[in-house]
């Protein structure tokens, strides 16, 4: 049985991914079985004038991910902000499409001059049932790691088909990762 970090769930030891939560069961986890469940994990959350992050409503991954880019230097450009993605179209109305993910924030919809949105990844020519809203999610790059987050789509974002991401909570991605939006499926490769 491996013990998932995130949640705590058990789950079957062939399990590449929780089967409660959907995050990414460690390589280290995979060879340890039936060990207690370990303590979930607590995150420190400074005060802001008094309160904590989490007493206004801000989740502590969230206030994690505001962190600066680089650590090296501080002026975001050391070796950290040089860490490069793309997406590739696997499954849609048009495979084979890339998109390079060069910035710290990357938003993936479908164009629409009307309403001035211009998304980063831009699938309306490869979602001709318009299954991928106009603002359906971003890949967030922070301290050389990369995240995607839905926000708030009518059809969801899946990672490696796993459940349904909740809008505003960002799920860490590791290169290989399937990214399902809409009905277009999508392979996160860092470069």
């Amino acid at each position: 049985m491996i013990r998932c970090q995130s949640c705590g769930n058990g789950n079957p030891e062939s399990s590449r991914f929780c089967d409660e939560c959907g995050a990414r069961l460690r390589e280290d986890d995979i060879h340890k079985t039936d060990l207690p469940a370990e303590r979930p994990l607590t995150f420190e959350t400074p005060s802001l004038q008094g309160a904590s992050v989490t007493s206004v409503g801000i989740p502590p991954m969230v206030e994690s991910l505001a962190r600066p880019v680089s650590q090296s230097n501080g002026n975001g450009s050391g070796p950290l902000a040089s860490v490069r993605a793309s997406l590739t179209v696997e499954r849609g109305d048009v495979a084979g499409g890339e998109f390079i993910l060069d910035r710290d924030e990357s938003n993936i919809g479908r164009w629409d001059a009307d309403n001035g949105i211009f998304p980063d990844v831009d699938l309306d020519s490869h979602d001709q049932e318009a299954k991928v809203s106009r603002r359906h999610a971003r890949v967030l790059r922070r301290d050389g790691e990369f995240f995607v987050e839905d926000l708030g789509s009518t059809n969801g974002t899946y990672v490696n088909r796993g459940r349904r991401l909740l809008p505003g909570n960002p799920q860490s991605l590791v290169d290989g990762d399937e990214i399902i939006v809409g009905k277009t499926f999508l392979r996160f490769h860092i470069i």
